[in-house]
């Protein structure tokens, strides 16, 4: 089966493709890992006009969504553009708020997130939440209590610059509770998967188109590296395993089956991570600076990995769909 994007699909996303590469994403990141959020902040507020996170909210709520395809084709470029802060947080948060109802507090923070107006993030169960010090809307589950947290803790450093890291403090306004949050707490998980998924397929993407650039600049006994059959063999491989994750995540935009988007979310991130290790290999040493571009796209590629749900978890929950178990495999 083929999955293709129609006409205003593509558009779309070429759009997105042109808006950022004027961005100058690379700049924007390093601000953002500095704790400066100001170059940041401008790009998102026009991402939120171009309807990015309008996308996962419902017109009911000034949204224009909920459009999951759509949302995978944005967040592909998202990160294929490697840019920063809480993404798919904020779809996550919206994803729960909506499933919530009107009942919750939808009406109050739905449409400042539609609009870019508000940058959310989310942690559950006493994790860190990512780029806390950069959100207005900071939600924490704990149980069945979804909380409005007051404020958050030290801002720690992780693997990918871009993703800051903190402790949301503890109490806050209580928002919603019972056991229906934890069916919400659900739905928005496979909206965050799905997200992290497209976003991993696009960092993969920007790593081959990275490293078959440089392999066909670098020579080696007078001829470039890229005409070696050993490279050509890794290349090959990166871009396999990437094009075999597109259906997969188109294909679960379309469903959003919970056991569909685990496929999908580990499949984009596998073969990302692998399209990494391919890219620092075949860039040698200069793929270990902090200087390269490259490693902005490295490291968010063995972040995205684990975001929402390690292989592992994702596996469990494709064979669990399947009627299947560990023992099954």
């Amino acid at each position: 089966m083929r999955f293709l994007l129609d006409a205003e699909q593509r558009a779309f996303a070429r759009s997105l493709d042109a808006m950022l590469t004027a961005a100058d994403p690379p700049a924007v990141v390093r601000a953002w890992g500095t704790g400066d959020h100001s170059p940041g902040l401008a790009l998102w507020s026009r991402l939120a006009d171009a309807g990015v996170f309008a996308l996962a909210i419902p017109e009911a709520y000034e949204g224009v969504g909920p459009l999951p395809v759509e949302l995978a084709v944005a967040f592909v470029e998202l990160g294929r553009h490697a840019v920063p802060g809480p993404l798919v947080e904020t779809v996550t948060a919206a994803a729960l708020l909506t499933e919530l109802g009107e009942s919750g507090p939808a009406k109050r923070l739905l449409p400042p997130l539609a609009s870019g107006a508000s940058v959310a993030t989310l942690a559950q169960e006493g994790s860190y939440a990512l780029d806390a010090d950069a959100a207005a809307v900071l939600l924490t589950v704990d149980g069945d209590a979804l909380r409005l947290a007051p404020g958050h803790g030290p801002v720690r450093a992780s693997l990918d610059r871009a993703r800051r890291l903190a402790r949301p403090e503890p109490g806050g306004e209580l928002l919603a509770c019972g056991p229906h949050l934890t069916v919400a707490a659900a739905h928005a998980l496979t909206w965050a998967r799905l997200a992290t998924a497209a976003q991993a397929l696009g960092v993969g993407l920007a790593l081959l188109d990275r490293t078959v650039a440089h392999v066909k600049r670098r020579t080696q006994f007078g001829v470039p590296v890229g005409s070696f059959q050993a490279v050509k063999h890794q290349l090959a491989d990166a871009k396999i395993a990437l094009e075999f994750a597109r259906p997969l995540l188109f294909g679960a935009a379309l469903t959003m089956a919970r056991a569909d988007v685990a496929a999908a979310k580990v499949t984009a991130c596998e073969a990302a991570y692998a399209t990494a290790r391919t890219a620092l290999q075949l860039h040698g040493a200069i793929g270990y600076t902090a200087e390269c571009d490259l490693s902005l796209w490295l490291t968010k590629a063995r972040a995205l990995r684990t975001a929402w749900g390690s292989p592992s978890a994702c596996r469990s929950e494709v064979l669990s769909g399947a009627g299947l178990t560990e023992r099954d495999r």
